[in-house]
């Protein structure tokens, strides 16, 4: 799920090297040097996006131009990481003091800060157990993120193919969790490929 956004410049993300998954990480980043864990599909996980929501529209008010849960954990039926990610739209994702402050207040924390990428910012949910992808209003990625999902959601051939792609690649061993989701990049394209198509947009 990483393209250039052509309107801003953005080069295209290949699979992130140790040196560059350091470079973005704000803190500490410890590595994982193990398998991935993916839950059955849980209902409670739309329950536990509408808490996070409320807590980042209570926070930004306003400045919250699209907000919407994404990922594996909003595809019924699908496995996941038990980790809910959520992207967020505001007017410019490089200005910080604009909206990380207010977060850092209702508990999330800045992990993620990668200026030649959209510049995307991603922030962990006070529990831990959510991931917050900030961009800018318009950016390519969010309709890439929302696609994906919609595809997932409507196509159970798509679903199957995904999650049997995930469960082979969770049973490897990964030094840090970013190379296994760098992995899926093929499968992720091969699926936005056929919802761009003539059937896809039917």
């Amino acid at each position: 799920m990483k393209d250039a956004d052509h309107s801003k410049g953005s080069p295209a993300k290949s699979q992130a090297t140790d040196e560059y998954l350091l470079a973005i990480t704000v803190g500490t980043r410890k590595p994982l040097n193990g398998t991935i864990r993916l839950a059955a599909y849980d209902p409670a996980w739309v329950s536990k996006f509408d808490v996070e929501a409320r807590r980042i529209r209570d926070a930004l008010s306003e400045k919250v131009l699209l907000l919407e849960h994404v990922g594996s954990t909003s595809v019924p039926e699908l496995s996941a990481k038990p980790v809910i990610d959520m992207v967020l739209a505001v007017a410019d994702s490089a200005d910080e003091p604009s909206y990380v402050p207010p977060l850092e207040k209702r508990g999330y924390v800045l992990r993620i800060r990668e200026p030649e990428w959209f510049e995307h910012r991603m922030l962990k949910s006070p529990g831990r157990d959510g991931n917050l992808h900030v961009f800018s209003a318009g950016c390519a990625e969010i309709d890439r993120m929302i696609e994906f999902r919609d595809r997932l959601r409507a196509h159970d051939d798509d679903r199957r193919l995904y999650e049997e792609t995930k469960r082979e690649l969770a049973a490897r061993t990964w030094k840090y969790a970013q190379n296994y989701a760098d992995a899926k990049s093929e499968v992720i394209g091969e699926i936005l490929t056929r919802a761009s198509g003539p059937e896809g947009r039917a």
